[in-house]
């Protein structure tokens, strides 16, 4: 049981963090100092419940991305077919600098002064964006071009520096890039499914998948918890954008980015 409660907290941990500018790496680092199983299978378990997180946007926005009406045959005439080639193009520059230099980077970066530092560089570029009077000129994911899509896929590739987040290099890069608050948010969760879970089938391939009947169950636990609250997440965030901005997650990432840097300093200077 006690296992089972460390799946249910971390899940809650993914689900929020996820989708949300404020990096999940940086949570699960500070959260695992209190919360984890044993070595290989906290990195299993942190790898594979991102694909329940996954699993929210795909299910949150399935008539979207899945307009099933009139078959297969009428889903390349729809806007789905072209949202589809727009994530394809985005994911490219992700699949070939994950592929050439991810591991390298996670060997000299993952640590956490580096993720502190990204945490509260990310939230300072977030204020700043808002404070920047630009005009957005991309107002629907029908008029983001395919080299705007690439270049935000190509700044999605800076969330693998830990502490990054995926969604808020994807969602800066795009409103930079000319996109309204809507379509950066909405590009950024459609662009997360084929990105997150290929890194997670890969992260799975290196690691292997040798696990216990006991850590099956744990790893269901996590998952579904992740599924729900990522899915609650995502609705409520897309809520949040139409009334709010991001500035919010700038003043939270500068402060959890503190809170890590000064909670190591502190285990560092006990030890």
């Amino acid at each position: 049981m006690h296992e089972i409660i460390k799946a249910v907290i971390l899940g809650i941990v993914e689900g929020i963090t996820e989708f949300l500018p404020i990096s999940s790496t940086g949570h699960l680092i500070l959260v695992n100092q209190f919360v984890a199983f044993s070595e290989p299978f906290t990195k299993k378990f942190d790898v594979i419940i991102q694909l329940g997180a996954i699993l929210s946007v795909v299910v949150y926005f399935r008539k979207r991305l899945f307009p099933m009406d009139g078959g297969w045959s009428s889903f390349f005439q729809t806007e789905a077919y072209n949202i589809w080639k727009k994530i394809i193009v985005g994911v490219i520059p992700a699949l070939i600098i994950g592929a050439l230099f991810y591991k390298k980077i996670v060997d000299l970066l993952f640590n956490p002064a580096t993720v502190a530092i990204a945490l509260v560089l990310g939230g300072v570029a977030i204020i700043i964006l808002e404070r920047w009077d630009k005009q957005a000129t991309i107002q629907s994911i029908g008029s983001l071009g395919y080299s705007t899509a690439f270049f935000i896929g190509l700044i999605q590739c800076l969330s693998m520096i830990p502490g990054t987040s995926r969604s808020a290099a994807t969602i800066i890069g795009a409103m930079v890039l000319g996109c309204s608050r809507l379509v950066a948010v909405e590009f950024s969760f459609f662009l997360a499914i084929p990105t997150i879970f290929a890194a997670t089938v890969y992260s799975i391939y290196k690691m292997g998948l040798s696990i216990t009947g006991s850590e099956i169950i744990v790893l269901i636990v996590g998952f579904v918890v992740s599924f729900f609250t990522a899915w609650l997440v995502v609705a409520g965030f897309m809520s949040f954008i139409s009334k709010r901005n991001f500035k919010p997650f700038g003043y939270y990432r500068i402060l959890l980015g503190g809170v890590i840097l000064l909670y190591f300093l502190l285990q560092r200077y006990n030890g």
